[in-house]
């Protein structure tokens, strides 16, 4: 995919040396030549150095044939504006870093339906890991009301040597959780119905927030 990214600050610059890491073409742009500098001297990313909300630098950067557009100014008012012009100019996708909520309804009505919300995101991680010690990474979905979050199955847990589809049939299995994949020892697979869990597994499940407890008592009891 070809993708320019708005903004080579730390969040920026790491999502373009990630995606560059799986064979994508990515341009970034930035003010400072500075950043824009170490970002090609160091990490080989293609940087141009200007003003991302000027057309001009952004037909450079030739926007028109980008896969994905990606805004992460840090004014809500210029992720605005180069989404905007990304899309008259021609950019199949444009997503934004949102700094202030307020701006969401904004966005939406300039078009742009792919927000990403820092703070939210952050909110709902931090939130889940304290709420819930088992949980080792998790990730808020859609508007709040779903989590998505990793466990561990430990060696007493009731679940080992029991199928998936064996542990989801189970009445007290919360209706609104997904077992969604499984690790063991690095190897992700999707979760399916004859999936076997062992002690030591990995396991993403998605569940309503008022859910999520539910859920991990239910797979993690002894």
């Amino acid at each position: 995919m070809r993708i320019v990214i708005a903004g080579a600050g730390r969040g920026g610059l790491g999502i373009a040396v990630h995606l560059q890491g799986l064979k994508h073409l990515v341009t970034i742009l930035d003010r400072d030549p500075v950043v824009t500098r170490r970002a090609f001297e160091e990490h080989g990313v293609v940087a141009l150095t200007g003003d991302a909300t000027d057309v001009a630098l952004l037909t450079h950067a030739e926007v028109g044939r980008a896969s994905a557009v990606l805004s992460m100014l840090h004014r809500d008012a210029d992720n605005l504006a180069v989404a905007m012009l990304a899309r008259n100019l021609g950019a199949r996708r444009v997503m934004v870093r949102m700094r202030d909520p307020e701006y969401r309804s904004v966005y939406v009505a300039a078009g742009v339906t792919q927000i990403i919300s820092e703070t939210e995101v952050l909110v709902g991680a931090l939130a889940s890991a304290v709420e819930h010690e088992a949980v080792q990474h998790s990730m808020v979905l859609g508007n709040g009301e779903s989590i998505a979050f990793e466990i561990v199955v430990p060696a007493g847990a009731w679940v080992v040597g029991r199928t998936v589809s064996e542990v989801a049939a189970q009445k007290a299995f919360p209706r609104s959780c997904v077992i969604a994949s499984m690790s063991l020892h690095g190897a992700v697979q999707p979760a399916r119905g004859g999936s076997t869990f062992a002690a030591g597994t990995q396991v993403l499940l998605v569940a309503a927030r008022d859910d999520v407890a539910a859920a991990l008592a239910f797979v993690m009891r002894a």
